[in-house]
């Protein structure tokens, strides 16, 4: 698949406002949203392995397995779970009034917020770029889209599809680089919804900031995994693989690193090392291991091990990789580092890569500790047997999401709102949590033929006076 055309800036505001004329025409009703998502289904289907493909070349090879279980499955249930409850999603909330203004009645009416803006990363760029959408959507919003640069076969592929889903005028995407990522941000949208790093959140954010711009930032940062004291080590090191390996732990919400019972740590290492060897007894040409998506990717993590290990800490590649096909393939086993200085960039940045470091830890309370002391985390993953232990560490901390006894798997719930708090993002999405995120709760208030408050005017003598005294006795 070729390179997509890069969108001219000078583009962007008149697609814009071609997008605003026609939502503002005619607010699309139930009938219209459920028919834009059953089309997106029936074409996002037909057309997987296509995406599988393009997904795949941008990266240089990565798991097919993984591409349909978090890239299709994952946007075919949002699809699913949202046409399931959007006809009750829409209808007005009727509210009680207070009694002093009976008989008045009220309700909050549901009703798009206009154009949304969406900007997705490269890590899962088609479920990060259709979900967001698929709220967007089913809020009777229209959706300008700006998939990422990094990954200009599936971009390409998102403009196509979305383009034999919908009218230019409901659906838009710009291609292109930074410059139109950058351009794109200070577009005057009704709502802007960015997922990538903190780092370029702060730039979106300041960007939508002039035209006061509502934003959702879906960031990062370095998630957590707590082993609590008697918890199986085997099952703490299956499900924390899964975590964290899956798509070579580019992954927003991967285990970042692991707090283990100091004594446990190197048994937990071994635990790791099993695991690892029965699920990849190769990584040379193996179809089910994700190569990292780019150079600059690839060295940066390098320079992460390089400096951990000039720092003294210990560094325990769990596969052997011939190094000359590792450079050339952009491929990085599997990692563990133990105990790295608190110091080093491993400690103190989002990884966003295989490399997993282990930190030996006295107790739970310990660790809650060391989790509070840093910035509030994407994700926190406990794992225990003893519930008083369970609900203190729930109690103690704050994080986007947090798994008890497995990691990553809140995200698949449409039922659970996703997003970060602090430096790991703003706002949260997914099934109704995403309808509203993008909606007006516009509260309306209808007064009856007869209204209480008419005795209550200028001049405020007689019953006004009474009134005022009885209703603030």
């Amino acid at each position: 698949m070729t390179s997509p055309v890069s969108t001219p800036i000078a583009e962007l505001v008149p697609t814009l406002e071609r997008l605003r004329q026609a939502q503002a025409a005619a607010t699309p009703d139930f009938a219209q949203r459920r028919d834009d998502l059953r089309r997106l289904r029936r074409v996002f289907k037909a057309r997987m392995d296509e995406m599988v493909a393009a997904v795949s070349a941008d990266f240089g090879g990565r798991s097919r397995h993984e591409t349909l279980l978090t890239d299709a499955m994952t946007v075919l249930a949002e699809i699913d779970y949202t046409l399931r409850h959007l006809r009750r999603w829409m209808r007005p909330q009727r509210k009680s009034v207070d009694w002093l203004f009976l008989p008045a009645r009220a309700q909050v009416r549901i009703q798009p917020l206009g154009v949304v803006g969406v900007i997705s990363p490269w890590n899962y760029p088609v479920n990060l770029a259709l979900i967001p959408l698929v709220s967007a959507i089913a809020a009777g919003n229209h959706v300008y889209l700006k998939p990422s640069e990094h990954v200009p076969n599936t971009s390409a592929f998102l403009a196509s599809l979305l383009a034999e889903v919908f009218p230019t005028n409901r659906v838009a995407v710009a291609l292109g680089g930074a410059d139109v990522a950058a351009a794109f941000s200070a577009l005057p949208f009704d709502h802007l919804f960015f997922t990538g790093s903190t780092a370029v959140g702060r730039h979106v954010m300041a960007a939508a900031a002039p035209n006061l711009t509502p934003v959702t930032l879906e960031l990062g940062g370095k998630s957590p995994a707590i082993i609590a004291p008697g918890y199986p080590l085997a099952t703490a090191a299956a499900r924390i693989a899964t975590g964290k390996w899956l798509n070579a732990g580019q992954t927003c919400i991967a285990p970042d690193y692991v707090l283990v019972p100091r004594e446990s740590r190197d048994a937990f290492a071994e635990a790791l090392r099993i695991e690892i060897a029965s699920r990849y007894p190769q990584l040379d040409a193996n179809p089910d291991y994700t190569r990292i998506v780019n150079e600059g990717q690839y060295r940066r993590l390098r320079a992460l091990l390089d400096e951990a290990k000039e720092k003294g800490a210990k560094v325990l590649a769990l596969r052997e990789i011939d190094p000359a096909r590792a450079d050339a393939e952009r491929l990085i086993a599997p990692t563990l580092v133990l105990d790295p200085p608190a110091d080093s960039r491993l400690m103190r940045e989002e990884i966003f890569g295989p490399i997993l470091p282990l930190v030996g830890c006295d107790s739970v309370d310990a660790a809650i500790d060391y989790v509070n002391a840093r910035e509030r985390p994407l994700a926190l993953y406990h794992f225990d047997l003893d519930r008083a232990r369970i609900e203190r560490v729930l109690d103690r901390t704050i994080a986007g999401g947090v798994c008890v006894n497995d990691t990553i798997l809140h995200i698949a719930q449409s039922s659970l709102p996703f997003g970060g708090v602090g430096q790991s993002g703003m706002g949260a999405y997914h099934g109704h949590e995403g309808f509203l995120a993008l909606s007006k709760r516009k509260p309306v208030f209808y007064q009856s033929r007869l209204s209480s408050m008419a005795l209550f005017k200028p001049p405020y003598r007689g019953l006004a006076d009474r009134l005022a005294k009885f209703l603030t006795r």
